[in-house]
């Protein structure tokens, strides 16, 4: 049975409020659960209460081999409870980023829109000059 760490969201319109939950990798996102482990409410203008971590279970349930997905790793990551599967995701990710920086190509949106504005900008220098 493979494990997951995910964010079920509940809550009405406008208004969301998630859960930390173990579930199998199989079930949807708001299915059945193994355990709920904590909530996190973005609303909620109060820091203590905007989210709420049973660390001790997270990390057996880390220990057993879940993995928790992109959104839980970085609620954990924020609150000092390492992960593996963090790790390996951010060092994949620095290498395919070093990678693709070697060929000279853009990366991430910013540095997108930074080469598609440096680009237009190099055009209309070039249409100022007629001579």
């Amino acid at each position: 049975m493979a494990v997951k760490l995910r964010l079920a969201r509940m809550g009405r319109r406008h208004r969301p409020f998630f859960r930390i939950n173990a579930v199998e990798s199989r079930t949807p996102r708001d299915g059945t659960i193994l355990e709920k482990l904590g909530h996190y409410d973005p609303i909620e203008k109060d820091k203590s209460k905007q989210l709420v971590l049973n660390k001790e279970r997270i990390q057996y349930w880390l220990d057993k081999g879940a993995v928790p997905s992109e959104t839980v790793s970085q609620i954990l990551a924020k609150n000092g409870i390492a992960n593996t599967v963090a790790k390996e995701r951010t060092a994949r990710r620095d290498k395919a980023r070093a990678i693709v920086r070697k060929k000279g190509i853009p990366f991430t949106k910013a540095e997108k829109e930074a080469a598609k504005a440096a680009g237009e900008e190099a055009k209309k220098k070039e249409e100022k000059k007629p001579s």
